[in-house]
């Protein structure tokens, strides 16, 4: 389930649809990680140009998402910062239960 909370005026970074396509990034790779992919959600708020998503999984489906030392969460980070750095915004990503 993705839900967008956009607390600031769209610009024209926003109508091609952006921040749903970082959403879509995560929603892929945390979909392909967890046995039960209904399981998981994530929201988004945009401040600016700043984009934060927020991706919940169930705790015993953790330690797959976050990843041994938490190689798999730090590679989920760079590849949402780099998507997000083409499309001219900064993205943060923090991973709960």
């Amino acid at each position: 389930m993705v839900e967008s909370d956009s607390e600031a005026p769209m610009d024209d970074t926003n109508e091609d649809g952006s921040v749903a396509g970082l959403c879509a990034l995560i929603e892929h790779i945390a979909t392909n990680l967890v046995d039960d992919p209904e399981t998981i959600d994530i929201q988004a708020e945009q401040h600016g140009t700043a984009v934060h998503i927020r991706l919940m999984v169930p705790e015993d489906e953790m330690g797959k998402v976050i990843g041994r030392e938490g190689r798999i969460a730090r590679s989920m980070r760079t590849l949402l910062m780099i998507a997000a750095s083409r499309k001219g915004l900064r993205a943060s990503l923090d991973i709960g239960s």
